[in-house]
């Protein structure tokens, strides 16, 4: 397996006045080169802490973060410029992460400024190069973001986050702010671009519908931590854990004549800030027993399937 990413028992905790906040707790995975990770969960469960800090935009608290076989939490300040180029991210609010400030030009040519790897013509063939690829018009090159729709301003930031030409690019929600049209315009012209420059993608969303149809392999999280990893397929037909279940079965039915019967979560929800040991999901499960209390590790019950669930392994505990 050509691996792109490896990362273990990877931790970000947030100290704050009430405690210490676990906001990505013991996470570990794997990604293949020119593949998709889709990663989901709940508003607060971890997702985008985990992408940023794959990423060193946020430093984890422990762990191991090795991108293309070389360790980078603890690299030297060049080893990581170098590695920079290859890793980038799509941020979720194009509003707020392009700079008011900048034209669309200015904001697509600026990595290339900051390596002072080309010329002035070369870094001119090359902003030229990604309007096209991205879809941007050459008539709103001079525009600001404030002047343009949702659309236009995100395929503005890949086309920023493809200026270096990386390998590995964080898609932090990129289509959540986004109509249901321009998704569809925006999803696709992401797997186009994965095709054509054998891009690896870890998708972040709370949307199971489109992660579904992007992504190679599903990750889901609760409050921090991994509870179901499995291919995009099997998760879909074969969900093990209590939470998976509630959340595939809150997806629409495009049909007004079928139902689909509804997990509904109840009780309070676990609080991040010192959590106790066990599973986080315990409160809320209709499965939980004295067992559930106890720490919790993440087996492989199939081939690739992997769930952090204490119950999972008995066959007949009506889970599987």
């Amino acid at each position: 397996m050509d691996e792109i990413l490896r990362v273990e028992h990877l931790k970000k905790i947030f100290n704050t006045p009430f405690g210490d906040l676990h906001a990505v707790d013991d996470v570990s995975f794997s990604l293949e080169r020119g593949k998709t990770l889709g990663v989901v969960g709940e508003s607060g469960c971890g997702k985008s802490t985990l992408g940023r800090t794959v990423l060193q935009l946020i430093k984890p608290t422990s762990g191991s973060i090795r991108f293309n076989g070389t360790e980078i939490t603890d690299c030297s300040v060049q080893t990581w410029k170098d590695l920079r180029e290859d890793m980038q991210i799509i941020f979720q609010d194009p509003m707020s992460s392009l700079d008011p400030r900048m034209a669309v030009w200015d904001i697509i040519e600026e990595p290339l400024k900051i390596q002072k790897k080309l010329s002035k013509n070369d870094r001119y063939q090359k902003v030229r190069e990604l309007m096209d690829t991205v879809g941007i018009a050459e008539r709103i090159q001079y525009s600001y973001p404030h002047e343009l729709d949702g659309g236009r301003r995100q395929r503005i930031g890949i086309a920023r986050a493809l200026a270096l030409e990386p390998k590995f690019i964080v898609c932090d929600e990129p289509v959540s702010a986004l109509d249901v049209s321009i998704q569809a315009q925006i999803i696709n012209l992401l797997m186009d671009l994965q095709k054509e420059k054998k891009l690896s993608y870890m998708f972040i969303t709370h949307d199971l519908s489109v992660v579904k149809y992007i992504s190679d392999e599903i990750m889901v999280m609760y409050l921090g931590q991994i509870v179901e990893k499995a291919p995009s397929d099997e998760l879909f037909s074969h969900p093990v854990h209590p939470y998976t279940k509630a959340l595939l079965s809150a997806i629409p039915i495009p049909d007004a004549h079928s139902r689909r019967e509804k997990i509904r979560l109840k009780g309070e929800i676990t609080s991040p800030i010192n959590p106790k040991p066990g599973c986080r999901l315990a409160p809320r499960c209709q499965y939980a027993t004295d067992a559930c209390l106890s720490p919790q590790t993440v087996a492989e019950i199939k081939p690739n399937h992997f769930v952090n669930c204490c119950r999972a392994t008995f066959e007949n505990s009506g889970l599987l």
